[in-house]
């Protein structure tokens, strides 16, 4: 189970501290968790967005990505640690380098935040969409770091110049200046693994599966026409195709 399995519900804020002081947390103040998705409420206004975690990092990081409320287009930086049913996390407010420690200090514009478990995420979900079309997270520049096609490793040298660029719902690929694929894209994230359905230019329709592990996008598609992949190995004989990406932009 990752730590993103294990964060689904609601939390309640238990403790505040912002810029070196303690700050009352409102009762009704929790952040809730659905999938990929986040909402906080009670803090004065209603922020949402998406999560990325990065399990590899000690202390832990994670990214808030805000599309919704007054901080939307807006990107939070933090690290977190969590053990059971309590979750503790610093965060970027007003600052925008990465918290090392969990605690504030005056002029950091970090905010240290202790939360303790209060339910499933199944109330939340009217109000959370537990998927988008297109996936906000999956948007940006990319760099390529490994590819498997049809069972075979793609070469260091051609991987390392794989580059990724999404928008909108499109996506272009490219090896160096070789246009790989142009596509609109969308994605269903109800469905385990998450799938992703690609339409290039001549209207046909690679079919795909998606996840993070980490910080690392991973995608596995079939030619157009074939089923799609159930996992991320893209064995011979199957005409699958494994990328996968960090994040540069």
């Amino acid at each position: 189970m990752t730590d993103l399995d294990k964060l689904q519900g609601t939390w309640n804020v238990t403790a505040l501290e912002m810029d070196g002081h303690e700050v009352a947390a409102p009762g009704s103040a929790c952040i809730v968790i659905a999938g990929s998705r986040f909402q906080s409420l009670g803090m004065g206004a209603v922020y949402e967005g998406t999560v990325e975690l990065s399990t590899r990092k000690k202390p832990k990081h994670f990214d808030l990505l805000f599309t919704e409320g007054p901080e939307a287009g807006n990107r939070s930086l933090g690290i977190y640690e969590l053990k059971g049913d309590d979750w503790k996390l610093c965060l970027t407010v007003t600052g925008t380098t990465r918290p090392s420690q969990f605690a504030t200090s005056p002029g950091s514009g970090h905010a240290f935040e202790t939360l303790r478990r209060g339910g499933e995420a199944t109330g939340a979900a009217p109000v959370l969409a537990s998927n988008s079309d297109p996936a906000p997270e999956l948007e940006g520049e990319w760099k390529m770091i490994a590819c498997r096609a049809d069972g075979h490793a793609v070469p260091e040298s051609i991987v390392n110049t794989g580059k990724r660029i999404a928008r909108g719902g499109e996506s272009t690929t490219y090896f160096g200046k070789q246009l790989l694929m142009k596509a609109r894209y969308t994605v269903d994230k109800s469905a385990a693994p998450h799938t992703v359905d690609y339409t290039i230019g001549n209207g046909k329709q690679p079919l795909g599966i998606w996840r993070f592990e980490g910080d690392t996008l991973e995608i596995c598609f079939a030619p157009p026409g074939k089923p799609r992949p159930a996992d991320f190995t893209a064995p011979g004989g199957t005409g699958h195709t494994f990328t996968a990406w960090v994040r540069t932009g």
